[in-house]
C-alpha cells in the first residue's frame, strides 16, 4: 500500500490536500502532518523565568503557548481532513519543523508540500528555509505544489553572469 504524507501548514495547506486527493492512489494511506515549532514556547518560558525572576509554574506562558499551538494544529488538521474527504491519519509533532517533517517522511512513498517563500516569481526563493531543507533531505519522492496558480515563466530569474574565460587563446598551439 502507498504511504502519502501531506505536510499541513497554515496558509498553504489546501494546496497540499488538493494534491493528495489528485495524486494519491485510491488505496493510499494518507497522513496529514502538522509540526509545531518547539522554539516559541521554549523562548517564552525562558523569557518569563529570566526577566521576571522566580516564575510560578501556573503562570508560565510557554505552557499556555503549547496548549494554544496544539489546539490550533488540531483545528487545522480537522479542516484538512474534511477537505480531503477520504480516510486519513492525523499526525501532530513538536520540534524543529524541518527535521520533524523529514523524520515523518521516512518510509513514505510520497511527501507533499507547498512552496512557502516568494511566490510572486519562479526560482529558488519560492522556498523558505524549512521547505528547502525538507526538499533537500526528504527520504522519499517529493511533490512540491504551488498554493495558488504559479507565476509566469517570464518571472524566472536571469542566469548568473559568467566569469570571463582566462585560458589560452583559441586555435592551434
Amino acid at each position: 500500500m502507498t504511504a502519502v504524507i501531506a505536510w499541513i501548514v497554515e496558509g498553504t495547506w489546501p494546496a497540499c490536500v488538493d494534491a493528495a486527493r489528485a495524486h494519491a492512489p485510491d488505496d493510499a494511506e494518507i497522513t496529514l502532518l502538522h509540526v509545531t515549532a518547539s522554539e516559541v514556547p521554549g523562548a517564552a518560558r525562558g523569557a518569563y523565568a529570566g526577566l521576571l525572576g522566580r516564575a510560578r509554574p501556573g503562570r508560565d506562558p510557554g505552557t499556555r503557548l503549547e496548549h494554544l499551538a496544539s489546539a490550533s494544529a488540531g483545528q487545522l488538521l480537522d479542516a484538512a481532513a474534511e477537505r480531503l474527504r477520504r480516510p486519513c491519519t492525523r499526525s501532530e509533532r513538536v520540534g524543529r519543523v524541518e527535521r520533524e517533517v523529514v523524520a515523518a517522511a521516512e518510509g513514505a512513498d510520497l511527501l507533499i508540500l507547498a512552496r512557502d517563500g516568494d511566490r510572486a516569481r519562479l526560482g529558488p526563493r519560492s522556498l523558505g528555509p524549512a521547505s528547502r531543507f525538507v526538499v533537500d533531505h526528504a527520504p522519499c519522492p517529493v511533490l512540491l505544489v504551488w498554493p495558488e496558480p504559479p507565476p509566469s515563466v517570464a518571472t524566472i530569474p536571469p542566469p548568473p553572469p559568467r566569469p570571463p574565460h582566462h585560458g589560452p587563446p583559441p586555435g592551434p598551439h
